[in-house]
């Protein structure tokens, strides 16, 4: 473990970080690296994993959303961001994968401030709305609450427009960009800009929900209807869903309706495929064959096992383990698919420790280097 001085807990309710400082000063991308000791204890410095790279001089450019203005149970995830950004210090930067993988040029650009006081500003009202529904009341029958339902939804489709312009001018400038949530409606503006840059990909959906709810409680992107919304992009060819546990008769509809292209991989189909004597390599296998060669990966931390994320907005019983996750990325990766983009949503810090945000920093990580693998880095 990379130790790091102070205690991350201090950071925890800093949504807006300080600026970040340069840590070597005007030195070269190269100079960086020459000097840079992988070994030596995490900074707090402001710079994701403690590198020392800028978005600017970094390859693959991390773009925070803090955001959870339509979750539906729990809040939180607006912070998963800074509680990731500050566990990423005491991660050890040798991944067997990638054993250089620290000097690829990784930097997470700050978190932007316009969302945390637009998401600060609209989660009360969209409570309210909520609130209305759990009581039997009609909120498009109420000309107050309607007027909530457009406020909400024109600031929800600001963060979008947000998304999708800043990580089109990462694009623009030969970045790799990877989305990071907030909850799961966060990523629909990097997939916007990736469907403007490839003719055809497919999405690997890892999670606990199906998420192809028709505007959820109202909303038009709602973190339950991000894959509806996404699946409107002609460009997404197939979309295949892996850990699924908590679905509606709407959704189930929906996929079957539209089963030419869309894949589910329930738990219970995966668990029952391991009783019957199937291998998980062999699962993994069916599932990468289901995937076209480019594939954009959308993991909601809520799609892994509970205990790795108990204080994720929508935990369920069942899930992934955290290495059978990254054995599934990896032979996305082994197939010679290529990982154009992806996106970690909903890790939401706990009151008293910092466990998922640890888990989180650490599947970033991985992911982030098995994206590089596939691309070729």
């Amino acid at each position: 473990m990379r130790f790091t001085r102070g205690l991350i807990h201090e950071s925890r309710f800093a949504l807006i970080p300080e600026p970040r400082q340069s840590i070597i000063g005007e030195m070269s991308r190269e100079e960086k690296i020459e000097s840079f000791n992988p070994n030596d204890p995490g900074q707090h410095d402001g710079n994701l994993f403690g590198l020392p790279f800028t978005p600017e001089e970094a390859r693959i450019v991390v773009l925070p959303v803090p955001w959870d203005v339509t979750t539906s149970y729990r809040p939180g995830t607006s912070a998963g961001p800074q509680s990731i950004l500050a566990a990423s210090k005491q991660i050890d930067l040798y991944d067997p994968a990638l054993p250089d993988a620290w000097k690829l040029g990784v930097a997470m650009v700050d978190i932007p401030e316009v969302l945390v006081h637009l998401n600060h500003e609209l989660r009360p009202k969209a409570e309210q709305i909520i609130l209305a529904m759990e009581q039997g009341i009609d909120p498009s029958a109420d000309p107050l609450l309607r007027s909530l339902i457009a406020e909400v939804n024109a600031g929800c489709a600001r963060m979008v427009d947000r998304v999708r312009t800043d990580a089109s001018g990462w694009l623009d400038q030969g970045k790799r960009v990877v989305g990071l949530g907030g909850d799961h409606s966060t990523p629909l503006g990097l997939l916007q800009a990736l469907a403007e840059r490839h003719d055809t990909f497919g999405v690997l959906q890892i999670d606990a929900h199906a998420d192809l709810r028709e505007a959820y409680e109202h909303f038009t992107f709602s973190h339950a209807s991000i894959l509806l919304n996404a699946l409107k992009l002609d460009q997404i060819s197939s979309l295949v869903q892996v850990g699924l546990r908590d679905v509606c008769e709407e959704e189930v509809a929906f996929t079957q309706a539209h089963a030419d292209r869309i894949h589910p991989f329930t738990d219970r189909d995966i668990k029952h495929a391991l009783y019957r004597g199937e291998t998980l390599a062999q699962v993994h296998q069916r599932i990468v064959d289901r995937l076209p060669g480019l594939v954009y990966i959308t993991l909601d931390i809520d799609g892994l096992d509970p205990a790795l994320c108990p204080h994720t907005g929508t935990p369920v019983p069942g899930g992934l383990a955290f290495e059978a996750c990254l054995h599934l990325v990896e032979c996305v990766v082994a197939s010679g698919r290529t990982i154009i983009g992806f996106d970690l949503n909903e890790v939401s810090p706990g009151e008293d420790d910092e466990w998922d945000a640890n888990v989180g920093a650490r599947l970033l990580f991985r992911l982030i280097n098995q994206m590089a693998v596939s691309q070729r880095m």
